[in-house]
């Protein structure tokens, strides 16, 4: 006996890589429905060997069904989840909605998995940033041999964290740069996109970050431990898939690099690259598809006491985004639905 699960949003970037992802990863699944708004009533979208045509989200009847993989906007989520939570269905939801809301998990199932019992307050699990997922999964295992104090994060982040539309502007304004009569103007981003590097995700917030930043400092207190200082400057780079993250962690006691090299390669999720010689990392455009999250470049910091940098990579559209809310989805079977 498996699971009943409905994908929302079933046509974007995301939604499509949570369809992959459930067939890939041979989720127990009785029936999976794919919806999406009216405008895309019919679209054909793939569920492993089989063809689903998406349903009409507005009328959906969520009765019946243990799960729905929310990945739409906030606005939409807003609407819909409180509705397929309240008919039984547990909400895992990939906006930004519930993130901060303390009766609301916020889960990286290899970091917190315990949280998950959390989620019958509101019948709803939030699934965290995708800069933030990558980067906790790194952190976790290295807080719990010496605990960090304080973390200083640069991003290097994709467009198809933007969705398909700043897929599509950075292809067309890349094109366009070769053909002097076709100009592509910035419409997504707030600036040229390819050749050129934007220091702004999100919405400018009182104290000058951005929203983006604010993000990966709340989450990660939420998921770690809320004693852990955070400092993020996020900025998004012509990269079609595939967010980088250059981290810098002080801690509360000495870590060797060596150790640290170790920790990390044990810990679950991660794949450690480390070698130092051409090429003995890993770029984004080598991690697009796969599940894990790399880690390489890890070094002591000689300029203070207690500190380590390293270079964090992962595909944002699997484990930022549609892997991690399918392992909350498995977490949330194996630990209290216990179907399949």
């Amino acid at each position: 006996m498996g699971y009943r699960v409905a994908v929302v949003g079933a046509t974007g970037n995301v939604g499509r890589e949570m369809l992959n992802i459930l067939a890939e990863r041979q989720f127990p699944v009785d029936e999976v429905v794919a919806l999406a708004s009216r405008r895309s009533l019919g679209t054909e979208v793939s569920f492993g060997d089989t063809t689903l045509k998406c349903k009409d989200l507005d009328t959906f009847d969520f009765t019946g069904f243990d799960m729905a993989l929310f990945a739409v906007g906030s606005d939409a989520t807003k609407k819909y989840a409180p509705g397929a939570a309240k008919a039984g269905c547990v909400v895992i939801d990939n906006s930004s909605l519930y993130r901060y809301d303390p009766d609301i998990p916020l889960i990286v199932p290899e970091v917190n998995p315990e949280a998950v019992h959390g989620y019958a307050k509101k019948n709803i699990i939030a699934n965290p940033n995708c800069s933030t997922a990558q980067m906790v999964v790194a952190l976790k295992p290295l807080h719990d041999r010496a605990t960090i104090k304080r973390v200083v994060v640069s991003t290097y982040q994709s467009v198809s964290g933007a969705g398909k539309e700043g897929i599509d502007e950075l292809w067309d304004q890349t094109k366009s740069i070769y053909n002097p009569t076709d100009d592509k103007p910035a419409r997504k981003f707030t600036k040229q996109i390819a050749f050129n590097v934007i220091p702004h995700i999100d919405v400018f917030m009182e104290d000058g970050s951005t929203k983006e930043e604010w993000k990966m400092v709340a989450e990660t207190k939420k998921i770690v431990d809320p004693k852990i200082k955070v400092t993020a400057t996020c900025v998004r780079v012509p990269v079609f898939v595939g967010h980088s993250e250059a981290v810098n962690i002080e801690f509360e006691e000495h870590l060797d690099e060596a150790e640290a090299r170790d920790i990390l390669r044990e810990a679950p999720g991660i794949m450690v690259i480390d070698k130092r010689e051409d090429g003995g990392y890993v770029s984004p455009i080598e991690c697009v598809g796969d599940f894990a999250t790399f880690i390489s470049r890890i070094r002591q910091d000689s300029t203070i006491d207690n500190g380590l940098n390293l270079w964090c990579v992962s595909d944002n559209l699997r484990k930022g985004a549609a892997l991690n809310a399918v392992q909350i989805a498995e977490l949330l079977g194996r630990e209290v639905l216990k179907k399949g």
